[in-house]
C-alpha cells in the first residue's frame, strides 16, 4: 500500500532523513521505533505531505505521491494524527467532530457515529469543550477525527505519550480492533516497546535518520534490537 524509497528530508540546512526506505503492506500494522530525536515524527510528516523531502520517493497505492499536498493524500485515502492530542480548543468535542466531517469530501454524518463507537467514552463529553478534555480524552478525539475521513491508513505519532494507563489501554483495545477486525493499515510511531509488541506486524528502526533495523514483530524479542531502542 505505502512504499517509501531513499527519501531524504531537511528542515532548512539541516538534513534528518537519509534514504530512508519502508514497506507498508496493506492490511498491516507497521510500528517505526528508536530513540528520541532520530527522524521518526519527520518521516510521518514527510508521509503525510507536511514536509517535502529533498530526494526520494512515495508512492501510495502505486501512484507517486512524492509531490501531492497534504489534502490530496487525505483525499487518497490517509490521515495523520501528529503529537500533542492536537483539536480545536476552544470548541466542543461535538464541534471538533463536525468541522473535520465538513471538510471531508463524503459528508457522510455516519462517519461520526462510527468514530464516536469506536472511543464510546467521548459520548459524555460531546458538549465539553476540547481544551478542557485530559491527556487521553484529547488523544482519542484526535483520532477519532482522523477516523472520520474513512482513511484507509492512519499514520499515528506516539498515541501513548504523556497519557493514563488507563487510557492507553483503551487506545491500544481501539486501534487493535480497527486493524484486525477493519483491517484498516496503520503506520505507528512508538517508544513503548510492549505496547509495539501486542500490536505490530513489523517493526523499523530508525538511528540519526536512517533504518537500521527491519523485520517481523516477533523480532522485537531480539536482544540486539532491545538495545537499539535503550534510551
Amino acid at each position: 500500500m505505502l512504499s517509501v524509497s531513499g527519501v531524504d528530508a531537511a528542515y532548512g540546512r539541516a538534513r534528518v532523513l537519509f534514504g530512508v526506505g519502508l514497506e507498508v503492506p496493506a492490511g498491516s500494522l507497521v510500528c517505526v521505533m528508536g530513540r528520541n530525536g532520530v527522524g521518526k515524527t519527520t518521516l510521518l510528516k514527510t508521509v503525510m505531505g507536511t514536509l517535502t523531502p529533498t530526494a526520494g520517493r512515495i508512492t501510495f497505492d502505486g501512484r507517486d505521491i512524492t509531490r501531492l499536498a497534504t489534502h490530496q493524500r487525505v483525499r487518497a485515502g490517509m490521515a495523520y494524527v501528529p503529537q500533542g492530542h492536537v483539536s480545536f480548543p476552544q470548541l466542543t468535542v461535538w464541534e471538533n467532530l463536525q468541522v473535520t466531517l465538513e471538510a471531508t469530501a463524503h459528508r457522510e454524518p455516519a462517519a461520526v457515529d462510527e468514530a464516536l463507537d469506536v472511543f464510546p467514552a467521548l459520548r459524555q463529553l460531546l458538549k465539553r469543550p476540547a481544551g478542557l478534555l485530559s491527556g487521553g480524552q484529547r488523544q482519542q478525539l484526535a483520532i477519532a477525527r482522523a477516523l472520520i475521513t474513512r482513511p484507509r491508513l492512519l499514520l499515528l505519532d506516539e498515541p501513548t505519550e504523556g497519557i493514563q494507563p488507563s487510557v492507553i489501554d483503551e487506545i491500544e483495545a481501539a486501534i487493535e480492533r480497527l486493524h484486525r477486525e477493519a483491517g484498516l493499515t496503520v503506520l505507528l510511531v512508538e517508544q513503548y516497546l510492549d505496547f509495539a509488541l501486542r500490536l505490530a506486524d513489523s517493526f523499523v528502526v530508525m538511528d540519526a535518520g536512517e533504518v537500521v533495523r527491519a523485520g517481523a514483530a516477533e523480532e522485537l524479542h531480539d536482544e540486539e534490537v532491545r538495545r537499539m531502542l535503550a534510551v
